[in-house]
């Protein structure tokens, strides 16, 4: 354990010049014993085995990785919100070229105000195009879909592009007019019994971990799951619509490109079985 402030990635580490590795946020929260642990950590571990295997990263084993975790938020204290940051790079560039070590860290950091008012509120989004077809990355393995890797740079510009048009997020739609997801969530939408989100096989979309913990347990709040694709026109006229992430949680959307959207009565019912509601921050 070092302090925050303290420097552990080398200047020539490849998750630096490139943005080679892989990472996972998780939410952290109180464990029921007293203590803080991360939430669906069992769930994060294997995606980021998917996403290391898609970009020949050799990660360490996985319960080295989990005692990291764990390290982490065992010093993290129980009564406050935190975001833990699980990370992999390919280690340093001369290193990488004769398959030396990846780098591997963890943090963990308090939850942001904007985060906490985007779980409380809702959200305004905007739509923007991701530049090619629903299909184009199934195809492409070379895009890296379903990939959670450090090259975000995108997702960011999209997220600053949108902020300045004065709305709080993106929602990305494909070129040929799918709505897809966020830059750093997952699209969940109700119609009737049914919660939809967009299929990842089809799309190359990063499958999302909360998402897919609702959706695999649906029946627990009298629905079923479905995966479909969608346009933002078919979303606006949806019984309910959200963004989900692991450490923002329940993203109620409020509007799409200006066009409001009401009120879900469902979102309250969404956010209690996640457990993103009455956790006494």
């Amino acid at each position: 354990m070092v302090p925050a402030d303290t420097p552990v990635l080398r200047a020539d580490d490849l998750g630096v010049l490139r943005g080679d590795g892989v990472f996972e946020t998780m939410h952290v929260r109180p464990d029921g014993r007293g203590g803080a642990a991360p939430w669906l950590l069992d769930e994060h571990l294997a995606r980021m085995a998917r996403s290391a295997a898609r970009m020949d990263l050799a990660l360490p084993a996985e319960d080295a990785l989990r005692e990291l975790a764990a390290l982490a938020a065992a010093q993290w204290p129980a009564d406050v919100e935190g975001a833990l940051r699980l990370v992999c790079t390919r280690g340093a560039e001369a290193a990488a070229a004769t398959g030396g070590p990846v780098t591997c860290f963890a943090t963990v950091n308090p939850i942001g105000a904007a985060t906490l008012a985007a779980r409380r509120d809702g959200i305004a989004v905007a739509t923007i195009s991701l530049g090619y077809p629903a299909g184009a990355r199934t195809a492409a393995p070379w895009l890296l879909g379903g990939v959670k890797s450090l090259s975000y740079a995108i997702n960011m510009a999209s997220q600053r592009w949108v902020l300045a048009q004065g709305v709080d997020d993106a929602l990305w739609v494909s070129e040929d007019g799918y709505a897809l997801e966020g830059p750093t969530s997952t699209l969940v939408w109700r119609t009737g019994d049914v919660l939809n989100t967009v299929p990842v096989e089809t799309t190359g979309i990063l499958p999302g971990t909360t998402a897919r913990h609702l959706l695999d347990n649906a029946a627990d709040l009298g629905l079923t799951a479905a995966e479909r694709m969608v346009t933002p026109a078919e979303l606006a006229a949806a019984d309910g619509v959200w963004l989900l992430s692991s450490v923002r949680g329940v993203a109620e959307l409020r509007s799409i490109d200006g066009t409001a959207l009401p009120a879900s009565p469902h979102t309250e019912k969404l956010r209690g079985y996640l457990g993103f509601t009455n956790l006494g921050y």
